[in-house]
């Protein structure tokens, strides 16, 4: 298998420098600016390494949309507010929440601007034809956002944040660390970090530190306390804090070894929902509800929207739709709707 071009770089980084951290692997193999995974391609749908729910139906985002004219009456229907995406892919979701805003609730549709949070060149074209119809401001990151009441939303957005594991190894917490051996990346333990506490833990155990992930949701808890919001953040993970390793890595759709292609693979990990919602509400951000992606669209009413879509549905189009409506609700242990859960926060300046 030949060498990427990033594999290379971060070969002569080690050499220079010795070990790096996970995160920092991460942050270079997701984010390079001329070689990192999402800086060079369009990485969804079948010619891709992965699909999201948007892609798979438009009842997803038509639903987000119907939560964010909730979330916007809720805020006493401010005249001017902020609807913002981090990480936005294709655009379809946003094009799709739109499309249900404007036909649930035009005021809001009035009153609101769209705003995307994304880094990757590629991707930020890909949104501009999508929403060619849409007058659209793009931002490398959260602190450039409006100073205006914010409705935010993140679909499988803090998953690919840089991440750092602990291993348990002999009675301590060591960091994983990448290195090289015999010119290969490889995987390997720093010394001590600390001494474990007085409590029985098994040689091995992992411990994710989300850092990066934290970090984001503290700069959109300060925006959202400044000017007021909401924000919804779905993705895959538990909503306990469990001990144990979830780095992976998809190529082409299929699991593949995270060191192996830097750069070629999208690289992520679960996300942890109950550190981000006591993240969130030691920042003074009301914790509306955590539930299961199937429970969340449920209670939205997907089963009803699929109906309505099948009334005027060729019989293929029937199918297809049954066929999103059991992937997006699937509560198998491994399905979208068991294993996606949703967080919801807000902040009201007059709570």
């Amino acid at each position: 298998m030949s060498e990427t071009p990033l594999g290379a770089h971060i070969k002569a980084l080690i050499r220079q420098e010795g070990p790096i951290s996970l995160s920092r692997y991460m942050g270079l193999a997701l984010g390079h600016p001329k070689y990192g995974y999402y800086m060079t391609r369009d990485p969804l749908g079948a010619r891709g390494d992965f699909t999201t729910a948007p892609e798979i139906s438009q009842m997803f985002g038509e639903l987000i949309g119907l939560w964010a004219a909730h979330a916007w009456s809720t805020l006493g229907g401010p005249e001017n507010v902020a609807l913002v995406e981090l990480g936005p892919g294709r655009g379809t979701l946003m094009a799709d929440a739109l499309r249900a805003i404007a036909k649930a609730a035009p005021a809001f549709r009035a009153a609101l601007t769209v705003h995307l949070v994304e880094t990757s060149p590629v991707l930020r074209e890909k949104q501009a034809v999508t929403l060619a119809s849409q007058a659209v401001e793009w931002h490398e990151r959260i602190e450039t956002l409006p100073e205006a009441p914010l409705i935010v939303i993140a679909n499988e957005f803090f998953d690919a944040l840089p991440i750092d594991q602990m291993v348990h190894r002999h009675g301590a917490w060591r960091e994983r660390q990448v290195g090289l051996e015999d010119e290969h990346l490889v995987f390997g333990l720093s010394p001590v970090v600390s001494a474990t506490e007085n409590r029985p833990i098994g040689d091995g155990v992992v411990l994710e530190v989300a850092s990066a992930g934290l970090a984001v949701l503290k700069g959109l808890a300060l925006r959202l306390a400044a000017n007021g919001g909401a924000a919804l953040i779905i993705d895959y993970g538990p909503e306990r804090l469990a001990l144990g390793d979830t780095l992976q890595a998809i190529e082409n759709h299929a699991f593949v070894d995270p060191l192996a292609r830097p750069g070629e693979a999208d690289i992520t990990a679960h996300v942890a929902f109950e550190a981000l919602a006591d993240a969130a509400a030691k920042d003074g951000l009301s914790v509306d509800f955590l539930a299961s992606q199937a429970d969340f669209l449920e209670n939205l009413g997907i089963k009803v929207l699929a109906e309505t879509l099948r009334r005027n549905a060729t019989p293929l189009q029937a199918e297809a739709i049954d066929g999103a409506l059991a992937r997006l609700t699937d509560r198998s242990q491994r399905g979208m709707g068991s294993l996606f859960k949703v967080l919801a926060l807000s902040f009201r300046l007059n709570q």
